[in-house]
């Protein structure tokens, strides 16, 4: 991998910058070591900075957290808040006494306590910014081809820091862990958690069959849906809805499950060198995730302007993904191929007739470079992603 190191601005920045002004308190919220301080750091350049991972800070926050934000009328920087949850309901009163917006910044590992105290005691209060690895777009003046973004990720400190992926995610997992995933359930077995989390990365891309991993992990049913809520609520997956419209037709009603970061799940998998992507099983697997997860980077750093879901009926028919914004609805279809076969389109055609009388559009989405129109679809290359497809979707 050969890339030369740039600043990187995100996308993001647009909207934390627009929730400053509506909100007295804004939350950016990701998974570990997405970027979080560092975007907080140069957005709120002149607000003081505490790091509640330090425990000093951390100490005197949960044993007198009036006396603690008293220190800080305003304009100050709440890092790793999910380490003091119950400072959330006491910046309840002490933001009702600040006059202007975007004062107080909080960011977080997205977790299940935090957002609970987020929602019950910040309602009206605060703004949230939902922070993903760097995707493709953000990512484009690295040089990268297509197998560096999905074994390496996006993860940022993989190109501030010239961490060599394997190294990284191993790292990576073991810190997540160790500091998360013990402080948002008490799990027990480490062990079947890891085998669980292999298992899952298999299936990145499939319908959630909580039985079949169950069976597979050799754990109940109920603990495989607490394990999937915990990588949720930590942003590491993501659970793809299918779509509502029935179209007198029986449709899938489970969840598609994605991880949010290809470089995680090839980690996972022992995928140890990019050139191992073009002879693995799961490589249409991998790129669908890329995919679907350059949407959801794109619609988290845009305030969640559109909805994403997946179509499948009875008979197997199936659309990748369904962007819905607005009255406007495209269908998505991806495949890892970088030639364009006259099969890939039946699928389109297929639900294109049955969704005629909303007049949507059609892309498909694939791994070559090109980008042209085709059977009345729109033909997007992988790297065109951005321009040809989420802004003309929009």
């Amino acid at each position: 991998m050969r890339y030369t190191v740039i600043m990187i601005d995100r996308h993001i920045e647009v909207e934390i910058a627009t929730l400053r002004t509506e909100f007295p308190i804004v939350a950016i919220l990701g998974p570990r070591q997405s970027g979080k301080t560092t975007l907080a750091r140069k957005l709120f350049a002149e607000y003081d900075y505490v790091s509640l991972e330090d425990i000093d800070h951390r100490e005197f926050a949960k044993s007198d957290p009036r006396g603690f934000l008293a220190r800080f009328q305003s304009g100050v920087i709440f890092d790793e808040v999910q380490r003091v949850p119950d400072l959330i309901s006491y910046l309840q009163t002490h933001v009702d006494t600040l006059r202007e917006p975007g004062r107080i910044v909080i960011t977080g590992s997205h977790n299940f306590l935090l957002m609970e105290q987020i929602t019950q005691s910040l309602a009206g209060r605060v703004g949230i910014a939902k922070l993903l690895p760097f995707s493709a777009h953000e990512m484009r003046g690295l040089n990268l081809d297509l197998s560096d973004i999905l074994f390496c990720g996006g993860y940022p400190r993989i190109y501030d820091q010239h961490i060599r992926p394997e190294t990284f995610y191993k790292n990576y997992i073991a810190t997540y862990i160790e500091k998360d995933i013990r402080q948002i359930k008490q799990i027990t077995k480490m062990d079947g958690f890891l085998t669980f989390l292999r298992i899952l990365a298999g299936r990145t891309g499939q319908e959630l069959n909580l039985s079949s991993i169950s069976e597979q992990c050799g754990v109940v049913h109920g603990t495989v849906r607490e394990w999937i809520s915990v990588l949720e609520a930590s942003f590491l997956i993501y659970r793809l809805p299918p779509y509502h419209k029935n179209y007198n037709k029986r449709i899938v009603k489970n969840p598609k499950v994605y991880f949010t970061d290809t470089g995680l799940v090839c980690s996972l998998l022992g995928i140890r060198d990019k050139d191992q992507l073009d002879y693995h099983f799961l490589k249409g697997a991998l790129f669908e995730t890329f995919v679907v997860t350059e949407l959801l980077k794109s619609n988290f750093n845009s305030g969640e302007q559109f909805g994403l879901y997946f179509w499948r009926d009875n008979h197997r028919k199936e659309i990748d993904v369904i962007l819905e914004s607005g009255m406007k609805q495209s269908g998505i279809e991806i495949k890892a191929g970088k030639t364009v076969r006259s099969d890939a389109f039946t699928g389109l055609e297929y639900w294109r007739s049955l969704a005629k009388a909303d007049d949507p559009t059609t892309y498909l989405v694939y791994a070559g470079e090109e980008s042209y129109e085709r059977n009345g679809t729109h033909v997007v290359g992988w790297s065109s992603l951005h321009e040809q497809l989420i802004q003309t979707a929009l």
